[in-house]
């Protein structure tokens, strides 16, 4: 991390923070982005359904609402310019008892005023028509509903970055931020126990699973503030390629709890997926438990009633960097700038799970207006 002070350093190499140092870079500022890893994207944006949410579920006007509608139509664009991997499959979030009925009208109606294109209300034999496989009742269609290589993304956007003069320091995990007036003095360390220094103007905590720590090494009351993330794991499944079970498109339960519930997903080669499932833990734990096929096959049978447990194998796991505890309301991403906290021109964004990579690009737009003028 040697070299020149810049204007900003961005923690953290996530899609949010590259696409927060490319749309800075762009602004004409200089960046540095600093990540603990040796590889970007290592940790909840490769570890996730790598959807292109259209914005059904969050309270009208939140930061969630706004900016994965605002994040989704961005990305798009910028996937048939730069060529990244994606595809517009689209999304069923299906009823299947009588009462669930109303909650598609609910997110029907909510995502219409999120600016969620093109909703339709689907009775049962349309959606045997369009997804065989799917029993439902009812189901809430959502064709903007997409899916991307979240890897390709995170590549365009550390391109277009470094392109406009960024540096990307890999391997360096930040263990010091201390005000130096004007700016920061922030200090990083490599794995073998070295450790670096470098003066920014100002700085992007976009840390993901460890915002919260970050945060609390500026000075930041992590608790008083309510920033202390509440890490929550899902465990996903594949199924078995043999299996007598055929998609088009992605399919949802009507959403309860921590996520939103076990749904099915498919990537760009086709490969079906069933998760999460949300459990909070106290540690980062990637490990899959096989014997829980049997509780996922339950879960889906609910709209596939044909699936067997023996069907599904252990995929991957991901942890989402929640601000609501269990058992607790709905959180907001918190987007913040430290100027009323005494420290200006540190930019907090905490809590930024799920919409956070549909909402990525529209997240950095932010960024660089929190940014303007410091």
């Amino acid at each position: 991390m040697a070299g020149p002070e810049c204007d900003v350093l961005v923690i953290g190499a996530g899609v949010v923070g590259l696409a927060s140092a490319a749309a800075l870079a762009r602004a004409g500022r200089s960046v540095v982005v600093v990540e603990r890893h040796d590889g970007f994207g290592r940790e909840t944006t490769s570890r996730n359904s790598q959807v292109l949410h259209a914005g059904l579920y969050y309270p009208s006007g939140s930061w969630k609402a706004r900016l994965c509608v605002a994040g989704s139509r961005a990305l798009y664009a910028r996937c048939q310019r730069e060529g990244i991997p994606h595809r517009r499959i689209g999304k069923l979030v299906v009823a299947t008892v009588p009462a669930e009925i109303a909650t598609l009208e609910r997110l029907r109606a909510l995502g219409a005023e999120n600016g969620a294109p093109d909703l339709v209300l689907l009775d049962t034999d349309a959606v045997r028509r369009i997804e065989p496989s799917v029993s439902a009742i009812a189901a809430l269609h959502s064709p903007a509903t997409g899916i991307i290589d979240a890897h390709a993304l995170c590549l365009s956007f550390a391109a277009e970055a470094e392109t406009h003069g960024a540096a990307l320091a890999l391997g360096r995990e930040v263990v010091a931020i201390e005000p130096a007036r004007p700016g920061f003095r922030v200090v990083a360390q490599n794995a073998k126990g070295e450790r670096e220094s470098l003066h920014a103007a100002a700085v992007v905590n976009a840390a993901g699973l460890a915002s919260d720590r970050i945060a609390a090494l500026a000075g930041i009351e992590v608790d008083a503030r309510g920033l202390r993330q509440h890490p929550c794991k899902g465990d996903y499944f594949a199924l078995a390629p043999g299996a007598p079970l055929h998609f088009e498109r992605l399919v949802y339960p009507v959403p309860a709890g921590a996520g939103l519930g076990v749904h099915l997903t498919l990537d760009l080669g086709g490969r079906v997926r069933f998760g999460p499932d949300a459990e909070y833990v106290d540690r980062i734990d990637y490990a899959v438990d096989p014997a829980k096929a049997e509780l996922f096959a339950r879960a889906a049978q609910r709209y596939l009633p044909t699936l067997r447990a023996e069907w599904l194998t252990p995929d991957q796991s991901g942890i989402r960097p929640k601000l609501a505890g269990p058992g607790q309301a709905f959180r907001d991403f918190s987007i913040e700038e430290e100027s009323a906290n005494g420290m200006p021109g540190f930019v907090n964004l905490v809590g930024i799970e799920s919409p956070g990579l549909t909402a990525s690009p529209a997240i950095a737009d932010r960024v660089v207006a929190l940014l303007a003028g410091i």
